[in-house]
């Protein structure tokens, strides 16, 4: 791989982690729950540890192919670094779980609020890069 900076792949993915926790918590964490049809006795139901466990080990997986992608172009201003990093989100991430949405008849409401997160998730990893990287 190019120069990776392991600090800020740590600390971009706790950053993305992060951002779900405050996004699907006290920001939209209702709604999303009613768009889903769970309740909040369903949801304690989970195995905690697999479902943050592995959600913090995506997390890591996607800052260690951010840090990569940015590495191998060097030294970059800090909006070149947010246009990349909030691009991905807009041109692969938003799209792919938008074309999901609309054959599993996904609501436009819920949509938004995953499209929104993965939006946030994105751009406070390439914030951590562009301090960190």
């Amino acid at each position: 791989m190019a120069n990776l900076s392991w600090i800020a792949i740590i600390v971009a993915a706790m950053a993305g982690f992060a951002v779900g926790g405050i996004w699907y918590g006290p920001l939209f964490g209702k709604a999303w729950m009613k768009e889903r049809g769970f309740t909040e006795e369903e949801l304690k139901q989970g195995n905690f540890a697999l479902i943050y466990g592995a959600a913090l080990a995506f997390s890591i997986v996607s800052a260690i192919f951010l840090g990569h992608l940015l590495a191998h172009f060097g030294e970059m201003s800090a909006r070149s670094t947010m246009m990349i990093s909030i691009g991905i989100a807009l041109g692969f991430i938003v799209p792919a779980i938008g074309t999901n949405y609309l054959f599993s008849r996904g609501s436009v409401r819920l949509f938004a609020i995953d499209a929104g997160y993965w939006l946030l998730f994105y751009a406070a990893m390439g914030a951590i890069f562009v301090l960190l990287g």
